[in-house]
Formats: C-alpha cells, sequence, structure tokens
C-alpha cells in the first residue's frame, strides 16, 4: 500500500502543478477581456509537443521575421484599437548596484500599458512626449538596483547608455505568461532606445494587438493574416494567435515535463504492484488449508479468483486513495514556492483511481489464478 501510495502521490502532484502552470496562461488571456491576439514569428506548426523535442533554427538562430512596418500596417486594420510591437534584449542594469546580464530590457510603445493591462505602483509609463532616454521598470528590479521600491527620479545605466526612471510597475509575481516576460524583473525603453541599444535595428519579437471589440477578433485576426503577406511577398513566416492558442506553446512545454516525470513517477508503481503480488503469494501459500475446504463446500474456481483479486483490490485501491490526497497535500505546499496553485479535476482524480484498479488487478490476478487452482483434496491434507 506504501509502495503504490508514493506512486499515485507522486502522480497526482506532477499532474496537479502542470495543469495549474499550463492554466495560468489561459487565465491571463481571459482576463484582457478576449480581444487580444498576438503576432509571433515562424509558421504555425501542426505538432508543438514534437518540436519541443527539437531544436528549430528559425527559433534559435534565425532573425525574426517581424518587422516595425508589420507593426505599422497591423495599426492600420479594421477595428483595431491598439498595437504594441516587443523587442525583447538581455544585459545588465546598472544603478546603485547591478542587476543580472539576463535582465528582460523590453522595446516597446505605451500601447503595451493598455493592451495587456499593466498597473503603475509610481510614476506613469512611457510617453512619446517625454524624453527617450527614460524608462520604466518593474519593482524587483527597483529594489535589487536601488535598494527601494521608490526610483522615480532616479539613474540607471542599460549598455552604457543613460536613462531616467519615470515609472515603477505594481508588482505582479506571474512570471509566467503569454509575453514570456517576467515585468518584476524587467525595463520598459520606447522603441527608440531599444534602436540604438541593438545597433541601429529593431527587432519585432511579438506584435501585441487589441481589437475594439471581441465580436471583432476574427474578422481582425483574418485582416492582419492577409496584410502580412502582402508584405511577406506571400511567404506565411508569421503566426497570428488568440484565445487558448496564445498559451498553447506553454502549455504543450508543461504538458511534456509532466508526461516525462510522470513516467518516471511510475516506478514507483511498479514496485507496489510487485509488492502486492508477492504478499498475495505468500497469503495464499498460508491459506491453503482454507482454500481447500471452501471449494470443499462448493466454491468454484471463479469465486477463490474473486476472493483474492478482491484482497489485492482491497490494498492496491486503498493505497491509491492515500496517494491522491498526500498528493494534493504536496501539491499545495509546494506550490507555497511557485507563481501558481494546483488545481482541482474530476480527470485526476479518474487517473488516480483507474490507475490503482489497474496495478491491484494486473499484479493480483497470478495470485488469485495459482490459488484457484489448487487440487482441494491436497489442500485439505496441509495442517496449519
Amino acid at each position: 500500500m506504501v509502495g503504490i501510495a508514493i506512486g499515485v502521490a507522486s502522480i497526482t502532484t506532477i499532474l496537479t502543478l502542470g495543469g495549474g502552470a499550463s492554466s495560468i496562461v489561459s487565465k491571463q488571456v481571459d482576463a484582457l477581456g478576449g480581444n487580444i491576439a498576438v503576432v509571433r514569428p515562424g509558421a504555425a506548426s501542426d505538432s508543438s509537443l514534437q518540436d519541443l523535442t527539437k531544436l528549430s533554427a528559425s527559433q534559435h538562430f534565425a532573425a525574426s521575421t517581424l518587422t516595425e512596418t508589420d507593426a505599422k500596417t497591423v495599426a492600420n486594420v479594421a477595428n483595431v484599437t491598439a498595437v504594441a510591437p516587443m523587442m525583447i534584449l538581455t544585459g545588465a542594469v546598472k544603478a546603485d548596484s547591478t542587476a543580472p546580464n539576463t535582465t528582460s530590457i523590453i522595446a516597446t510603445t505605451p500601447a503595451l500599458e493598455d493592451i495587456i493591462n499593466l498597473q503603475i505602483q509610481d510614476g506613469q509609463f512611457l510617453d512619446p512626449a517625454l524624453s527617450e532616454n527614460t524608462v520604466v521598470i518593474g519593482p524587483q528590479l527597483s529594489v535589487d538596483i536601488f535598494g527601494t521600491e521608490s526610483s522615480i527620479g532616479k539613474m540607471l545605466t542599460i549598455k552604457g547608455k543613460e536613462f531616467t526612471v519615470i515609472g515603477v510597475l505594481k508588482r505582479q509575481n506571474d512570471p509566467i505568461n503569454y509575453n514570456n516576460v517576467d515585468f518584476d524583473n524587467s525595463v520598459i525603453i520606447n522603441e527608440n532606445s531599444g534602436r540604438t541599444l541593438n545597433q541601429g535595428a529593431l527587432q519585432v519579437q511579438q506584435i501585441n494587438v487589441k481589437s475594439d471589440s471581441v465580436a471583432h477578433l476574427n474578422q481582425v485576426i483574418i485582416d492582419i493574416n492577409k496584410t502580412l503577406l502582402k508584405n511577406h511577398q506571400g511567404e506565411a513566416d508569421f503566426t497570428v494567435l488568440s484565445g487558448d492558442k496564445i498559451s498553447q506553446p506553454t502549455s504543450n512545454l508543461f504538458t511534456a515535463i509532466a508526461a516525462t516525470t510522470t513516467s518516471i513517477a511510475a516506478i514507483s508503481l511498479l514496485v507496489g504492484g510487485i509488492g502486492i503480488m508477492n504478499i498475495m503469494l505468500v497469503s495464499v501459500a498460508e491459506r491453503t488449508r482454507e482454500i481447500g475446504i471452501r471449494k470443499a463446500l462448493g466454491a468454484s474456481n471463479g469465486d477463490i479468483v474473486a476472493q483474492f483479486l478482491i484482497e489485492s483490490l482491497a490494498l492496491s485501491v486503498g493505497g491509491g486513495i492515500g496517494g491522491y490526497i498526500i498528493g494534493y497535500v504536496l501539491a499545495f505546499g509546494i506550490s507555497s514556492f511557485l507563481p501558481f496553485f494546483p488545481i482541482f479535476t474530476w480527470e485526476i482524480a479518474a487517473v488516480a483511481v483507474i490507475v490503482s484498479v489497474f496495478i491491484g488487478t494486473l499484479f493480483g490476478m497470478y495470485p488469485a489464478l495459482r490459488a484457484a487452482k489448487k487440487d482441494p483434496i491436497n489442500a485439505l491434507r496441509q495442517y496449519d
């Protein structure tokens, strides 16, 4: 039972945490009102899970296929109310202290605040009326380089260029999001500054688009595809996503991780099943005389099989129920260190029960059949 409980607890913990991580991006997209679309470089893939197992040259080595012209073209599409291209750089951000070299530096437009509903804790967001050498930073980055979240008016340096902090974002605590940016630890600059820091080129990795209503979103996506195809000479080297499809790459990643770790956790189920088979074989050997008496009184082979199979299932299902409860307790304990919570679904409960029944049946069948095949005359000759 302990072996089964450990296996089911491991699988339950993995599936609940994986489900929570997969759903977090979908919930973020839904919270924005359902009228958001994103344009990403690269053609749409028919098998996202398969793509996780291979190195994509277009993703890791080639330049983005999106340009400033694409962003301006999308802004002119009917029923589009806001467009925010994003170029994401990495580099050291220096002030009183130096942030890690992996700090995200986001070059974008003021429209990003409205599209993804960024909240400002102090100061203001980017404004074309202000100097180009102004930035908005995340609250955690502010603490890391200035020692405080109150950093309005302070100076910081990015790649040797000085900027003035004009805004500090409200803490979000969601490093997992469809923009793939931890805004709590990021710097947001305007497009021209991003172009300067990137040797005069604006490399657009994503274009966030907002339509005037959910009802017009599908038509907006169709029009964006048509417009960008003209810009790209008919080459569909971009993807326009909305709704659950925006979160699909992240969801597929966590699904693949959950599947891999679940297969590893299944080893403990195998060990538990072997333990059940061993203990049932011992039970059959010790109860040989009982089997003989039952068969002499009219019990059929099916009755004997059912008796020992039920005992095997009791061990397995009991361990499975205990493991399911332990798994959720572990999942909630682990989630206290993560930016998301585990999910409760009937599918996970069904998996726990089905796995337990399968293990109990599979490893209990051989001992049950062995018990049923005993000859009642020889069985009765065995005394305790």
